[in-house]
């Protein structure tokens, strides 16, 4: 049983007020591009399909077309897709069981009574089943509340954080040890390494002990970005496609491709993606980063952290530099004033933004999404009248 396993495609999401809709979509294209040459038996999506729970209308199409190809894959492969923290959990289940008869199953919503079952999918290969368990994000007062009427109720009375919720979700799974099984699933398993582009919890409550997880033969998480195994190289973290984060900037991302065998033989691989454009960090004075011989072996229209070691600022050092690098998301110095006083670093920082750059922060800021193209061309009309 071969399947690739992919989490935290944060589709709609906009970095630095860059909105990375063509990135997102080359990579999807590069996944489907893998499915293809690979012909894995299913591609697991663990949870955070997109980055708010209310999609936008141009998310929702990018998902919907990779899904639609995704599933039109010759031979056709299973789909197997959890809801995560950002996900609405109401509209991803939208269809879902008209989908799951076209081999697309969804599972949005945990269990919300004692009665109802975790979704279970069963596929088969030459070894016998193999029992895939969606388990979407869940919280403690979610599993309290399923199961606080009935015999289950003292226990139910003890959920009081995400360890000892998802520990209730597994035990009532009713797992048969004696066949292969796979748990899907979107949680902080305690000694995951985080990164800056995803939310924490305060004091570590969202914390999961691996050992929760012994009776499957793999465990597919999403929720951290970065890939990595965590108790045991069978619960394992895959990351997202892109960086989201320039704490992300050394990594490779990739694709887990996972391959079951015989009971208690899995075989783990990561086949490298490639985005459209890069997230990195480049470093040095203004004449050091504008000389040709510094750039013309990289990609400029990367996405850039740029740290200026001049003693001076550079005079509209910002979009002197986006004449060459276009895509520049943060501009910052490091010098003998910085070290001495860091503060100076944030405020020059908005010191260094455009009037349309404040701006389009605060609106977002305020009402929690970017500007639209039409809100953002009125507001820059605004702003030429106004200096004009």
């Amino acid at each position: 049983m071969k399947f690739i396993h992919l989490s935290d495609l944060h589709i709609g999401k906009h970095l630095y007020h860059y909105n990375m809709k063509e990135d997102q979509e080359h990579i999807l294209e590069e996944v489907i591009g893998y499915t293809e040459k690979l012909r894995p038996d299913a591609v697991v999506i663990a949870g955070d399909i997109y980055d708010k729970s209310v999609p936008s209308a141009e998310a929702v199409a990018v998902f919907d077309d990779f899904l639609t190809r995704l599933s039109s894959v010759s031979p056709q492969v299973s789909i197997l897709i959890i809801a995560g923290n950002h996900d609405s959990a109401q509209r991803l289940d939208y269809a879902s069981r008209l989908l799951g008869s076209r081999g697309i199953y969804i599972a949005g919503k945990a269990p919300e009574t004692e009665k109802e079952h975790l979704k279970k999918v069963v596929l088969k290969d030459e070894y016998g089943p193999v029992n895939f368990y969606l388990l979407p994000f869940v919280k403690p007062a979610v599993v309290r509340h399923a199961f606080e009427e009935g015999e289950f109720e003292k226990e139910a009375e003890a959920v009081c954080d995400y360890q000892s919720a998802v520990k209730m979700t597994v035990s009532h799974m009713a797992v048969d040890t004696d066949v292969r099984n796979v748990l899907i699933a979107h949680q902080f398993v305690t000694g995951a390494m985080r990164c800056e582009s995803e939310e924490v919890s305060v004091g570590g409550l969202d914390n999961v002990d691996a050992s929760v997880f012994d009776g499957f033969d793999y465990v597919a998480l999403g929720h951290i970005h970065s890939p990595q195994a965590v108790g045991r190289d069978q619960v394992r973290y895959c990351g997202t496609p892109l960086k989201y984060s320039f704490s992300e900037a050394g990594q490779e991302k990739s694709i887990t491709v996972v391959e079951l065998k015989e009971k208690g033989n899995v075989e783990i691989s990561a086949v490298p993606l490639h985005p459209l454009r890069d997230m990195r960090k480049i470093r040095g004075s203004y004449m050091e980063v504008t000389a040709k011989s510094f750039y013309e072996n990289g990609n400029c229209e990367d996405y850039l952290h740029v740290t200026l070691t001049d003693e001076e600022d550079v005079l509209d050092g910002l979009q002197k530099l986006r004449v060459i690098y276009p895509n520049i998301m943060q501009l910052e110095y490091d010098n003998r004033r910085t070290r001495e006083n860091p503060e100076l670093t944030a405020a020059q920082a908005v010191e260094q933004k455009s009037e349309m750059e404040l701006f389009m922060e605060f609106y977002e800021l305020q009402n929690n999404q970017p500007m639209s193209q039409i809100q953002e061309e009125f507001v820059r009309n605004i702003i030429r009248e106004v200096k004009e």
